[in-house]
């Protein structure tokens, strides 16, 4: 004979389950509290203590060794009064911008074709994929010798017979930094790829069949449906780009080590040079602080619009 129970039984019974599920959830939470604390400390005391470190000794006047005095903002001035870092500035800029876009463009469309279904798909993913599999230091390299105009696409075309075909990018002071762009985006034009195709893949396809019945050409529901839809998906690589071109530094150094002069000169080859070849910390820490707070500035509004803005709490 089964017995009914009476709401507030029912109700009791219930709280007291939730009453006997909440230690065990409890001690559950401290286990994986307990198991990421190594972690946690690892990042307060390597990453946030060295990041500190640094930018203290940013306010020295530290040579050979740190030294804790305080000399203002002493290593700035010089900082910004050095032609060297102000050329790695402008060449930071350049190469960003044309890096940031070129990507995102080349992304995009490649993307766009291996959205069409193409036959080989997962083969062509992968070509269009591995270069961003590559070590900088092997893409530069790589480039290096293809742009060499005594061994590389230059003598290929001359030997073809085209005697007066020139290019010589990689030994102009003009152009060189150009050349650096190129081969970040052969690198990196695949994940792009990878990150807009996942994107693209989520579209509704009822969207595409509406699109089809009302006739509307393919190239304009990419760039006007399409595209704004994967908006989120562009905002994530573009983030990742930028902070793939603050700490450029493997490509610059395989390919044209700054050169020529200080042509190709970038900021984190300078801070680079100046900590472990000129002995003067203080100013390459100056410089790295001026590198952190680019980076804070690209990440922070992306932090803000992604957790802050739409939950409502820091991540």
């Amino acid at each position: 004979m089964v017995t009914a129970r009476s709401p507030a039984a029912a109700s009791a019974h219930a709280l007291g389950g939730r009453a006997e599920a909440r230690p065990a959830r409890w001690r559950r939470q401290l286990g994986a509290k307990l198991a990421l604390l190594p972690l946690t400390a690892v990042v307060i005391v390597v990453y946030l203590g060295c990041m500190l470190w640094t930018v203290r000794l940013s306010f020295s006047s530290s040579k050979l060794l740190p030294v804790q005095d305080w000399a203002g903002l002493q290593q700035y001035g010089r900082l910004f009064a050095n032609d060297r870092f102000l050329v790695s500035a402008i060449n930071i800029g350049i190469f960003g911008v044309l890096f940031i876009g070129g990507c995102l463009v080349f992304g995009f469309l490649l993307a766009v074709f291996i959205d069409q279904r193409v036959r080989a798909e997962g083969v062509l993913r992968t070509v269009f994929l591995f270069p961003h599999a590559m070590s900088l230091v092997v893409t530069g390299l790589a480039w290096q010798w293809f742009l060499n105009p005594t061994l590389g696409l230059q003598k290929l075309v001359r030997d073809l017979g085209f005697a007066g075909f020139t290019f010589d990018w990689i030994v102009n002071q003009q152009m060189v930094i150009y050349t650096l762009v190129i081969a970040g985006i052969w690198q990196a034009s695949g994940l792009v790829m990878a990150i807009l195709l996942a994107g693209l893949r989520g579209v509704d396809e009822d969207l595409w069949k509406a699109a089809r019945v009302d006739g509307i050409p393919a190239w304009r529901v990419y760039l006007s449906i399409a595209l704004p839809l994967i908006g989120p998906m562009v905002v994530t690589a573009t983030v990742l780009l930028a902070v793939q071109v603050v700490k450029l530094y493997d490509l610059v150094v395989a390919m044209t080590r700054g050169g020529p002069g200080i042509a190709s000169e970038v900021p984190a080859k300078f801070v680079m040079d100046h900590l472990f070849e000129r002995n003067n910390i203080g100013l390459a820490t100056a410089a790295a602080t001026m590198m952190l707070v680019t980076v804070v500035a690209i990440l922070a509004p992306w932090i803000y619009a992604r957790y802050v803005r739409e939950t409502g709490r820091c991540p």
